[in-house]
């Protein structure tokens, strides 16, 4: 247990001295779009507020955890002939570790929907905030506080101190999105087809990332994904493969997979009677580091989301395999797609 504190404590100084944080990442990224594209806003969803919860590492030492909440609301003004706005607004909470390493960024964004045919769309957002950053350096356990017999709090770490506890910056990002929709009935049609993709790049020039230097950087990180929810010629049920990409400096993520998605009850097409329901399973793999089972459940406008990291990377002797456990759960009013997004019905579209 000894050697175990003391791996974790090195690789906490690791951190501390080079400190090139990367941000947080869900593995349901598609259920949390903010995270990869402002532009995203609006595009399938009038309305979606989305909650998420991440935490991982528990197995190493004192668990990482992170909070998501996203809201998303689409403007529509017929002047503007099918073409609309939407805003988002977000709120993000990172805590790690035994220092208790915390992130606090709330942010706001705005995107603007060009329709470029009943079927397509094309989007561009941006996305501004503010990042409070803190640490408790108290918290750490060094190799020398140890003396040879147990933890001694009052022997000297031997570590650099840490100028400041706390540290905070503005923050920026945009990109722009091509989404293809081809349904325009309901959930088991044969035309529904539906993909996204796109580029974007969040913390443009970010200054002051550092607890120890005022003029380090926050890297930009750049992503490039695709999503996508097509019908299986024949049945009611469908595939959707999904990637995404994401470099922020010398630090990069790749993960590709796929679900399954059942359709149990599908919706009435001229009465509310009937409430669609789907069951989706799959699995992800990020490149080097872990392999993800996840399953969504959805329910007219309410969804339930659950994947669990298996880590496979170098850190599996510590972590035995024990990478992390994610939920997700979405509320979405008036979604579809085609023509103005969709039937206009205020009906649920999958």
């Amino acid at each position: 247990m000894q050697k175990k504190h003391i791996l974790f404590g090195f690789a906490c100084a690791l951190i501390l001295n080079q400190l090139k944080a990367q941000d947080i990442h869900f593995s349901q990224y598609t259920e949390i779009p903010s995270t990869i594209n402002p532009a995203l806003a609006g595009v399938s969803y009038d309305t979606r507020v989305i909650g998420q919860y991440r935490t991982q590492w528990g197995s190493v030492g004192k668990a990482y955890n992170t909070y998501g909440l996203s809201f998303e609301q689409a403007i529509k003004n017929k002047k503007l002939k099918g073409n609309y706005f939407a805003i988002c607004a977000n709120i993000f909470r990172d805590l790690a570790g035994d220092a208790k390493m915390g992130m606090l960024n709330p942010n706001f964004g705005i995107a603007y929907i060009q329709k470029i045919n009943k079927r397509t769309k094309i989007s561009g957002g941006v996305q501004g905030g503010f990042v409070y950053r803190t640490i408790d350096i108290s918290k750490l356990k060094w190799d020398n506080q140890f003396n040879g017999y147990e933890y001694d709090p009052n022997r000297a770490s031997g570590e650099a101190e840490v100028p400041r506890s706390a540290i905070s910056s503005y923050d920026l990002g945009g990109g722009v999105n091509f989404n293809y929709a081809q349904s325009e009935k309901f959930i088991s049609a044969k035309d529904g087809n539906k993909a996204n993709f796109g580029v974007s790049a969040f913390h443009y020039e970010i200054p002051r990332n550092s607890f120890f230097s005022s003029n380090e950087k926050l890297y930009t990180r750049y992503c490039a994904y695709f999503n996508g929810d097509f019908n299986i010629p024949g049945t009611k049920n469908a595939v959707m493969p999904s990637f995404i990409y994401m470099k922020q400096g010398k630090n990069t993520e790749f993960v590709i997979g796929a679900m399954y998605k059942f359709i149990l009850v599908d919706q009435s097409m001229y009465t509310a009677i009937k409430k669609p329901s789907a069951f989706s399973v799959g699995v992800q793999y990020r490149y080097k580091d872990a392999i993800i089972p996840c399953l969504l459940m959805q329910y007219d406008k309410y969804a339930f989301g659950f994947a669990y990291d298996i880590n496979v990377s170098a850190l599996t002797p510590a972590s035995k395999r024990n990478g992390a456990m994610e939920v997700m759960l979405r509320y979405n009013m008036s979604p579809g797609y085609g023509k103005n997004l969709g039937r206009g019905d205020q009906k649920a579209s999958y």
